[in-house]
């Protein structure tokens, strides 16, 4: 039997929750048919998350893809049924890849290895200096702290992830939540998490409350590395002053647990746990339009 899993029509974070959410009681061999056939929009962080899922079930899943003609075109611009169609049987008409971006800074991209980031890096930094100076309003000496930023979370597959994941990066109007343009960075792999790469620290002490939750603050809050070299761990602490910096939105998930660095135009949680269970880790970041005074 094929249980359907039904992708909303928003599929972002919080979309991708609900598709985690009805998951969450199946076996990693239940036969699943994800349907996407209704969803209209896609954020970077649904795209390469539901990529990511995809990798970790046991039974290659069928997926329907988008019935809605932009929907399926943008999702091929951005690369999505290009890597989909190695995981999913994919069901429904799309179009192969198409030109133009549409908004799209960096499609889709796997990561597996350091050269996979130093050229993701290298592709990107053009594109960013234009659209950080142009369209978000923000000093163009930010660049190098975007670049920086990008490898940062990128280079956290290699460290942390134990296999591949994906990147892609994106610039849009944000109307739901800020109705100002954004542009998003999102990272997700299907490794470890955080909890089980801090546990294999040599001589780590575990707390009583250790859980996913506890490790996500110990590595994004207070920079702590299952490596003892100095300096290490302080990857993301320099991701989060960046984010800081401009205002911007950083959050992580991984296991059943998410934390966020909330800035003062989002009403999000900083923690939130007994989230469904998902492999891996899954980190979005949001830099918004600065709004000139």
């Amino acid at each position: 039997m094929t249980t359907v899993i039904t992708v909303p029509p928003t599929l972002d974070e919080e979309g991708f929750e609900q598709v985690l959410e009805q998951l969450a009681p199946l076996p990693a061999d239940a036969k699943i048919l994800v349907d996407a056939r209704h969803t209209t929009w896609a954020s970077p962080y649904g795209l390469t998350a539901m990529l990511t899922l995809g990798q970790t079930r046991a039974e290659r899943p069928a997926f329907a893809v988008p019935e809605k003609d932009t929907t399926a075109s943008y999702w091929a611009r951005a690369a999505f049924f290009e890597h989909a169609e190695e995981l999913f049987d994919l069901h429904g008409s799309y179009p192969k890849k198409s030109g133009g971006d549409s908004g799209v800074l960096l499609e889709i991209t796997p990561i597996g290895k350091s050269e996979d980031v130093h050229e993701v890096v290298g592709r990107i930094q053009v594109k960013a200096a234009q659209i950080i100076a142009k369209e978000l309003n923000i000093d163009p000496k930010a660049t190098v702290g975007f670049a920086m930023t990008l490898s940062e979370v990128c280079q956290n597959i290699i460290e942390h992830a134990g296999r591949g994941g994906w990147v892609a990066v994106q610039t849009y109007k944000w109307t739901k939540r800020l109705g100002r343009r954004v542009v998003q960075i999102a990272v997700c792999d299907a490794g470890m998490g955080f909890r089980q790469s801090l546990e294999s620290a040599p001589g780590k002490v575990l707390s009583d409350r250790w859980d996913d939750g506890a490790a996500l603050e110990d590595a994004v809050v207070r920079g702590v590395s299952r490596f003892r070299d100095p300096g290490r761990g302080q990857g993301l602490a320099g991701v989060r002053r960046y984010v800081g910096r401009w205002e911007g939105k950083l959050s992580v998930r991984s296991g059943t647990a998410r934390i966020a660095l909330i800035p003062a135009w989002d009403e999000d949680l900083p923690l939130i746990e007994k989230l469904s269970p998902f492999p891996g880790s899954q980190l979005q970041v949001t830099l918004p339009e600065r709004v000139m005074k």
